[in-house]
Parts: structure tokens; sequence; C-alpha cells
């Protein structure tokens, strides 16, 4: 309670002084606010409340999962939202388009330069407010803010780079937007910084919600790895896969050392992974799971609520959410065409019946279940009716990394760490451990009489690095659906079977040269838009380069700051003509 009292607190002190899109201006009450220990510890509060504000939960769905094979818009809901949704389906995404916004993100940017700036005057007034607590609360700060970019790039591509606090309507707001290998440094660069400084994970009881509601050493280090492993698919950097590596490695062994045996516990696990039946009530329903690393601490999740589950007002089940499952989540036919749950694993994969309600016949699209319902699924039988929410309501984290997330990034650094140059063998030998950990993510899903039916070495040890990289990326899908992972782990895939692609120009500067931009993998389109039935097509032949990969600039940015520049694919929203 008193965490939610702070972060209201904090941002009922900041209030919008200019008018702008680009750069949230926020301002504190007056000079006596910066006074003690207290006031900081209400400003930090209030960055990851704004972290976690529905503006940016929403984005962080659509912009994660919406974009991939996981969803299709729902037939029934109607208005803005739902159009603004069409547009993205159709590739005819016009710069006013309620998704193609930065300023909530921006906003929590803010937060952080605020606190990075004001912080360090606390210590010389008050002397409760030590070095350390000051250390503490950068490295947090410096993480978030890191984590913020890391969006924005991912998202935007090229993006305005601010590292000091807006508090003041009178200062210059005509900022450019810097390329994307510039932002990473930077963000390297501040969780390099942060990870002096941080709070260890293991310093918090596996109950207590700071060990994943705050940017620990874990969770900077899963900051770190990510990162690492997205510079190293653009740039297919071997130094980058093995940095990834490292990164996952110190996570995994710090999971490791957190762990606390259960009662039936007579063999410490391998990995710290709740059990088959338990894991989805442990991660989805009672929330801050032991396996978690970052959850932005969510009181009122609309993106679960309204977007999943149901956009009427009415206490009862009977609402339809803006976004449904696509028909991949449906069944067994084959990887190409499905997420592949019961495909090998015999139908006791347990993350098929809780990723979805299943359809009745003749439905192409699934209502969402997994964040949805508060009940287990500990056995084979499916689940077709929607439950209405109960206790707990559609009040859900967002969990931004788990291990098994780590898992699978190291899994997938190391089959691109495999030179295709070695002999048949020896490539086996080195895919034999990224195999071993998605073996190890899957067995934990598996139903409990079955687990004889697990992934084997034998089936598999004929695979090459591409299998094995397929591989991977259809565990991720099995065990991070609707996570806001999908889309990443699609661009990923594409970058890494691209050449040419230069980070260090934003896509403006390279259109000024006159120079082609990168055409998109072919395989990766066939995935991004295999859920979308007789549209594929069409929706594959608009995405023809790099630059389609990426939102426009918000149109109401560029009005107030005409510096910024315009993803050269988007045209002024008057120019438009609907298709969809």
């Amino acid at each position: 309670m008193k965490k939610y009292i702070l972060m209201f607190a904090a941002s009922m002190m900041l209030v919008s002084c200019v008018d702008t899109h680009i750069i949230p201006d926020d301002k504190t009450v007056d000079e006596d606010f910066w006074k003690t220990k207290e006031d900081v510890s209400a400003m930090v509060n209030a960055a990851y409340a704004a972290m976690a504000d529905n503006n940016v939960l929403i984005r962080l769905l659509i912009w994660g999962d919406f974009r991939s094979d996981e969803f299709v818009r729902a037939a029934t809901p109607t208005g803005d939202i739902p159009d603004a949704l069409a547009e993205i389906a159709a590739v005819n995404i016009q710069t006013t388009n309620t998704f193609a916004e930065w300023a909530s993100v921006y906003a929590a940017i803010n937060r952080c330069n605020i606190v990075l700036e004001r912080a360090k005057e606390v210590m010389s007034i008050d002397p409760n407010y030590t070095l350390g607590d000051y250390q503490v609360d950068c490295s947090q700060m410096l993480a978030l803010r890191a984590l913020c970019y890391f969006y924005l790039v991912r998202n935007f591509r090229d993006v305005p780079y601010i590292d000091y606090a807006y508090t003041k309507s009178s200062q210059d707001r005509m900022v450019t937007q810097s390329a994307p290998d510039v932002v990473i440094d930077h963000c390297i660069a501040d969780l390099e910084e942060a990870a002096k400084s941080p709070i260890s994970a293991r310093s918090y009881t596996t109950s207590e919600w700071r060990r994943v509601g705050w940017l620990t050493d874990d969770g900077i280090n899963a900051i770190l790895a990510d990162i690492y492993l997205w510079r190293a698919s653009v740039k297919h950097s071997q130094a980058d896969y093995q940095r990834c590596v490292e990164y996952c490695d110190k996570v995994i062994e710090s999971k490791k050392s957190q762990h606390v045996r259960g009662r039936n516990e007579i063999v410490a696990k391998e990995y710290p992974l709740a059990d088959a039946a338990d894991a989805y009530v442990d991660i989805f329903f009672n929330q801050n799971a032991e396996e978690s690393i970052f959850e932005l601490q969510s009181r009122s999740n609309t993106a679960v609520g309204t977007y999943l589950y149901k956009h009427q007002n009415a206490a009862d089940a009977s609402g339809e959410g803006f976004i449904k499952a696509t028909q991949i989540f449906g069944g067994a036919a084959t990887s190409n065409s499905s997420v592949g749950f019961n495909q090998v694993f015999s139908n006791i994969d347990l993350r098929y019946y809780a990723a979805c309600y299943l359809p009745s016949d003749g439905e192409e699209s699934y209502d969402v279940r997994k964040m949805i319902s508060e009940n287990a699924i500990t056995n084979k039988t499916a689940v077709t009716a929607r439950e209405a929410y109960g206790s707990g309501g559609l009040n859900r984290n967002c969990i931004i990394y788990r291990l098994t997330d780590l898992m699978l990034m190291k899994a997938e650094a190391l089959v691109q760490q495999v030179d295709t140059t070695l002999d048949a063998d020896t490539q086996a030998e080195l895919l034999r451990e990224p195999f071993t950990l998605v073996q190890a993510v899957n067995t934990r899903s598996l139903y409990r009489e079955n687990l004889s039916d697990s992934l084997k070495w034998n089936t598999f040890k004929g695979y090459n690095k591409d299998q094995m990289e397929l591989l991977v990326m259809e565990e991720r899908l099995r065990e991070l659906c609707f996570e806001g992972k999908r889309w990443y782990d699609l661009l990923r895939y594409n970058y890494r079977h691209v050449e040419g692609i230069d980070y260090s120009r934003t896509l403006a500067e390279i259109n000024d040269a006159d120079e082609p931009f990168v055409s998109n993998y072919s395989e990766m389109l066939n995935l991004a838009t295999r859920g979308r039935g007789a549209e594929a097509s069409g929706v594959q032949a608009k995405m023809a380069n790099e630059c389609y990969l990426y939102m426009p600039v918000p149109n109401a940015d560029i009005i107030v700051c005409p510096v910024l520049r315009q993803n050269p694919v988007y045209k002024e929203t008057s120019e438009y003509e609907k298709n969809y």
C-alpha cells in the first residue's frame, strides 16, 4: 500500500506545463520538494509508475505482439481503436495512428532524468539520504531509462535521445533524431554504469515485490543481454552474441542462487522453474514469481483487461476484447502453420490449454486465456468456455523479463555462434547446448504423466544451424506468447538473414543519399503473416523493406518539433488512402 501511495503522491506532484508530445515537460511543485530521502523515493516510484501507465502497457502489447503472427483484430468491436488496429494489420499506418505515439514512454524517461538531475542535492540536506541511497536510485533510473529507449528503438528506429530533464516551458524543444547505433550505445553505457551500484536481487526474499518490481542486478543484466542480442542480430556480431551469453549466464546463476527448495524437492532443480501444474498460477496470477526477473507493478492493466478480454465495461464475460489470437494457436498441423504445441509433444504441453480458450468449430481466432483466467491448467482437459474473471480482476503485472526468456535468449545466441564451416559432427555438438536449454523450458511445461515424451536429443541431433534457430524461435513462441516478445523475435530473425543494414544513419539520411533500403527476409515475412489467412500475401507485398518494420513518427510531434524527420515510407495523413 505504501508503494502505491508514494506512486500516486509523486504523480500528483508533477504537472504538464508544455503543450508538446515529443518532450513530456514535468515540473515539481516547488523547490521545497527536493529536501528529504522520502522525496527522492517518491520520484523514483513515480518513474516506475509512469512506465506502468496504461498508455505504455497498451503499446507494449501492440508493439510487441499485434504486428506479429500472434494476434488479429477481433471482428465485433468498432470505433477508433479497432480502426487504428486495422491500419496496422493492413500495413497502412497513418501518422496519426494512436499506437504510433511515444509521448507516454518519454514521460517515463523524463521522470528518470528528473531524479538523475535533482537527487544528488538531497544528500547535502538530508543526512538520512546517503551516498549509497543515491547510487542505488541512480542505478534504477539509468536502467529504466535504457529500457525505455530500447523499446523506442525497436519500434521507431530513429528517435530523439534526451538525457536531461524538462521542467520549464522555456526549454528548447528542438531535438533531432539519433541513429539507433547512437541510442543503443547510450543504453549500454547507462546499464554498465547502473551495474556498478545496483540493488541485489539476492537481498530480498522471494515474497518481496521489490525483488522483481525494481530493477535489481538481475533486471539490469537481463536488459543488457537483450540489447546485445538485438545488436548482434543487426550487425551479425559474434562479440555481441558472446556478451549476450555472458549476461544471460549472470542472470541464470543468480536465479539459481536465490532458489528456495520446495518441500518435496529432495534434489535441487537444474533451473529454478515452477512445475508445469503450478507455473501458470505462479507466474500469471499470483505474480512476482520466483522465476520472474522484472515486472511492472500494475494496478489496472487495461492492455490485458480491455484489449484481450473485453472492450465493454460489463462485469461479465460477454464482452470481446479488441484483439484475439490467430489460427496458428489452434492445433497440430505443422510448424509452418501452427505454434506446434502438440505436433511433437503428443497433446501434453499444458501451455496449449493455458494460452487460449479453444474455439468452436469454424472459428478462425481465439480468445486469449493467458493472463486472463485465474484457474490453473493441471491436466489435459481442453478449455473452451471463457471464464468471468474473479477477485483478482485483470490487474495483472506486465512481465518484462522472466527466467525462461533469458534461457532462450542464451540458446538463440549460442546457435548463432556456431561456425557452419566446421564438420557436421562438431556443429552438432555445439548445437547441443542450446538444444538442452530449449529442452529444459519445454519439459517443465509437460503434463506430469508424460514427461518421457519431452524433446529428445536423438530426435533433433541432425538439425543444422538454421533448423535449430527455428526450433528456438518456436519454443520462444510457445513459452512467451502474448507477452510482448514475438515481433522483436521476428525482427532479429529478419536482421540475421539480410545484409547491408546501416544502423549508423537514420532512415531519412539514407533516403537523402538516394540509397535503396534493405529488403526484408521472405521467410520472416511468411512467419509474420501466417495468421492472416488470405490477406497474408497482400500484407507481405507491402512490407518490402526495413522502413516498414517501424512505426511512423507521430505527426503531432513533427508539427511541434519540425526538426524531426518522418520515416520515408509514411506520408502525411491527408495523402493516405485507406484500403482496409
